[in-house]
């Protein structure tokens, strides 16, 4: 059934809570104003896909068990998560400066999810059709291809939704998204909690991801026919222009700078999950449903939290970052308080570290892709996100070494560290200057 224009005013008018007869349209081009509707109901379709997709097969979790489950290298697990970060991030310093020459910027948003589906379904196919060691060996490359492709469509999602979506409608865009995409998640970790078996079937990560491969093509399919207005294709530059570039804004600007710090502290809590599940199975012991109520924790975080981050980064991503990490350390805390009466806890009081984890990961997500888009210079914003995230892939690689602390003195000590990390970056988005009070321009001349 075709949606009609009033009915996608209608539907928008509730999710984004924007009046359809006095659409604010702040901070983007004026002839773009009239498709926000649409363009905002398909980057919402595009990003509940998307999230459940990165659940369904993450390797923060699901991946782990999977390569676990046919006996690859512990080795190869371990580099799941410094791969995905780093090949995420690192890259998009190189091509930010090539997507400046194209007037239309959806189309690689939609190459690279088209990229992640196919690697996916490499991935279904070599599990059940290589030895242990191969399996392994290609599941760690593909996501490596996987990564830079999300790194890609990163630095086109954000310029594009900057010249479709208004200010003060992102947060909650993103909120929306995350939301919708944990109901969604919710789902499918109720469905796997009904897994009896000691061990999850190597017929289980197949569906896990044949389907994330299937919301991944849906996605590309969705951001195909957002309506896009053309961009400038002037001002392109190669990466090293670009790192000269991005070196520069550092140099220059104070403000960037604490963004920068900010952002590196807070990652830890979008890679503390997997380093909670860990401490909880050393402490507690893990159950045969482990996989399905991380999935429901996250969910459930998701669900509760992304829509109350969305309203506050729309009015202050700042504080929302600053809170954020502040939850962080109070989950961090409550964490190894539960670990340290472990036997007098019940199991199920460890779910709710996982819970509020998801909630500061969420809230993070959320107020630093807000603040940023709301505070960079419009003809500048793919070369502040692209360095930004080259800078924190860096720092996600140098994080691989909490595992090597994990093993040396304990995941405790691996969780301190996380909350180190978490309350630092929480203490300098604090310090960040509001979005329209100092922008992230370059600092004045002092007088």
């Amino acid at each position: 059934m075709t949606i009609t224009a009033s009915r996608t005013d209608r539907i928008y008018a509730v999710l984004s809570g924007d009046d359809s007869d006095e659409r604010s349209c702040q901070a983007i081009p004026e002839d773009a104003c009239t498709s926000v509707p649409r363009n905002f109901l398909l980057n919402l379709a595009n990003g509940c896909a998307t999230k459940l997709a990165e659940q369904l097969a993450g390797p923060n979790l699901v991946l782990p068990v999977m390569l676990a489950s046919i006996g690859a290298p512990v080795s190869l697990v371990a580099l799941l998560i410094p791969i995905k970060q780093a090949g995420s991030l690192i890259p998009q310093l190189a091509v930010a400066g090539q997507i400046r020459a194209f007037r239309l910027r959806k189309w690689f948003w939609t190459a690279a999810g088209s990229t992640q589906a196919l690697c996916l379904v490499l991935m279904a196919l070599v599990i059940v059709s290589a030895p242990a060691a191969v399996a392994g060996t290609a599941v760690v490359l593909l996501l490596l291809v996987f990564s830079v492709a999300s790194g890609v469509g990163s630095v086109a999602f954000q310029d594009v939704m900057g010249k479709t979506i208004p200010k003060g409608r992102r947060g909650r865009l993103l909120s929306g998204r995350a939301a919708i995409g944990g109901v969604l998640t919710l789902a499918a970790g109720l469905t796997l909690n009904l897994e009896r078996g000691e061990t999850a079937a190597l017929s289980l990560f197949l569906v896990l991801l044949l389907g994330a491969a299937a919301l991944w093509a849906a996605a590309a399919i969705a951001f195909a026919f957002t309506d896009e207005t053309p961009g400038a294709t002037s001002g392109g530059r190669s990466m090293l222009s670009e790192l000269s570039s991005g070196l520069a804004l550092v140099q220059d600007s104070r403000s960037y700078r604490r963004y920068l710090g900010a952002r590196a502290g807070l990652l830890s809590a979008e890679v503390a999950l997997p380093f909670y599940a860990l401490y909880i199975a050393s402490a507690a012991g893990s159950s045969a449903n482990l996989l399905g109520t991380l999935l429901i924790s996250v969910a459930v975080a998701n669900i509760v939290s992304s829509p109350i981050w969305g309203a506050l980064s729309d009015r202050s991503g700042r504080m929302a970052m600053v809170l954020s990490g502040a939850v962080s350390v109070l989950t961090g805390i409550l964490l190894l308080t539960l670990g340290a009466f472990a036997d007098a806890v019940p199991l199920w009081a460890f779910g709710i570290p996982f819970l509020l984890g998801g909630i500061a990961e969420a809230g993070v997500r959320v107020s630093r892709k807000t603040y940023l888009v709301d505070i960079a210079p419009e003809d500048e914003r793919p070369l502040y996100t692209a360095f930004s995230n080259t800078f924190a892939g860096a720092i996600a690689l140098a994080s691989g070494l909490l595992g090597v602390l994990a093993s040396l003195a304990g995941v405790g000590a691996a969780v301190v560290a996380l909350i180190g990390f978490a309350l630092l970056g929480s203490l300098i988005a604090f310090a960040l200057p509001e979005a329209g009070h100092g922008d992230l321009d370059k600092d004045a001349a002092p007088a």
